[in-house]
């Protein structure tokens, strides 16, 4: 990490980037939501989604999974700037975890709606 108003070269905010991506990846909610989003995937892939429907899911997984790297990078700001316990940094905290609950809550509504239809006809109850 560069002092700042010092320049990075692309190629090393790019590095930065994954490197974060790759911390946040270790965390367990970002594990389960890794899970659903490779059945989102899967789903899509067993039942054709159409191009607009990738686009969607897509969108839908990219908020979730960035929305949870914004969620870990408010935590550590807020542990390094308040060790000990204190309303704010818990307030603060707890409104980056419900950031990442209401992306999931929105990407669970829309993967219902792309996929519940086909998933009851495939076990025979029509819609």
């Amino acid at each position: 990490m560069k002092p700042a108003g010092e320049k990075t070269r692309l190629s090393e905010a790019f590095i930065d980037a994954f490197s974060g991506i790759a911390q946040t990846s270790r965390e367990r909610n970002f594990r389960i939501e890794l899970c659903f989003a490779v059945a989102a995937i899967v789903l899509g892939i067993v039942f054709r989604n159409t191009f607009e429907q990738w686009l969607v899911v897509v969108v839908c997984i990219g908020l979730v999974l960035g929305g949870e790297c914004i969620n870990s990078a408010i935590e550590a700001v807020v542990d390094l700037a308040s060790p000990d316990f204190h309303p704010l940094a818990k307030k603060a905290k707890d409104a980056a975890a419900g950031g990442v609950l209401v992306f999931s809550i929105a990407a669970f509504v829309v993967g219902a709606a792309l996929y519940a239809p086909p998933l009851l006809r495939l076990v025979g109850i029509g819609v």
